[in-house]
């Protein structure tokens, strides 16, 4: 069976007036995690941010934004419909939507077009596509509003395409365990200060959320390559400065992973590619909002060439 690994992404930020998205009742995140057919599965929680793992990727909470992921077929556009029903629109200081083309865009429950029409009709704002319509692309939206971002407002995704190598054969193997699966992604020496709560899924799957302080880490795994309808696919996502921490994450990632491909898009910081394997840059394209993001998208493959297998569908 066919699982859309690629996310959905929502990032609202709130206007002063609005409440303490921290002090909103757990029952009313469970039920805005519900409009996008999910579940919370776990909460983990600092002085900072609460994050909950979802059975579709992952949901953070501060006090005046919340980011949250969702995957496989959900509506994550249902979600933000929610939010923004429940607080009024004069609430919302940002509204961002983002959304990656997919392998069976005929699985959907919707396309982009049909998301921002919904959105559309709540609030105001453009919607954008960086990448070729023919290759990978993803899709933006932005209301329209007088909210500035901070320049250190940060984040980096990094969305990894067919995963080769010992670690990939090991997630395909189905023996692992959650506690093996964190050892073999080396978390102790990659996030050290970060507090991780992960989930292992039946029959394959796997996510982390990880926090230390207002900074958020998560990482999600569709490992499935064993027939013609699948695609393994992972994403990372931080709002780490990684120019400043001392691990190189993406560049350990990818050669963990071994991906035949990969995407990064970064919010306000530099597209910079140290230890990141030998590679072809396919394409990039960048774009900055009227609230002062500088949004960088570019599209990588390793040099080596990848040998292709007819297989029976």
């Amino acid at each position: 069976m066919f699982f859309e690994g690629s996310e959905k992404k929502l990032e609202i930020i709130v206007a002063a007036s609005a409440p303490n998205l921290r002090e909103l009742d757990v029952s009313f995140w469970s039920a805005l995690v519900n409009c996008a057919h999910a579940e919370i599965l776990s909460q983990l929680s600092n002085a900072d941010c609460d994050a909950y793992l979802l059975s579709e990727s992952s949901l953070f909470v501060w006090h005046d934004r919340f980011v949250m992921l969702t995957c496989g077929n959900s509506t994550l556009v249902d979600a933000a419909c929610y939010f923004i029903d429940a607080l009024g629109v004069s609430a919302m200081a940002l509204v961002s939507y983002q959304r990656k083309n997919e392998y069976q865009a005929h699985l959907q429950a919707s396309s982009f077009a049909d998301d921002v029409g919904k959105l559309r009709q709540r609030i105001a704002g453009k919607a954008m596509r960086v990448g070729h319509l023919d290759s990978h692309h993803h899709y933006f939206f932005c209301s329209d509003s007088d909210y500035r971002a901070p320049k250190d407002d940060q984040t980096c995704e990094l969305l990894m395409y067919h995963i080769r190598g010992e670690l990939a054969d090991y997630l395909n193997g189905g023996s692992q365990s959650k506690d093996e699966i964190c050892a073999a992604l080396e978390l102790n020496d990659l996030l050290p200060e970060f507090e991780i709560d992960a989930h292992l899924f039946d029959p394959s799957g796997f996510s982390m959320n990880g926090l230390w302080g207002k900074y958020y880490v998560t990482l999600h795994i569709t490992p499935q390559s064993e027939n013609a309808c699948a695609s393994s696919y992972v994403s990372f996502e931080t709002n780490l400065d990684l120019a400043q921490y001392p691990q190189d994450l993406l560049g350990r990632l990818l050669a963990l992973f071994s991906p035949v491909s990969w995407d990064t898009i970064r919010f306000n910081t530099d597209d910079l590619t140290q230890g990141f394997p030998a590679h072809l840059c396919l394409g990039r394209g960048s774009l900055t909002t009227e609230q002062g993001y500088d949004i960088s998208f570019s599209h990588y493959q390793q040099l080596e060439a990848e040998v292709l297998i007819p297989e029976f569908m």
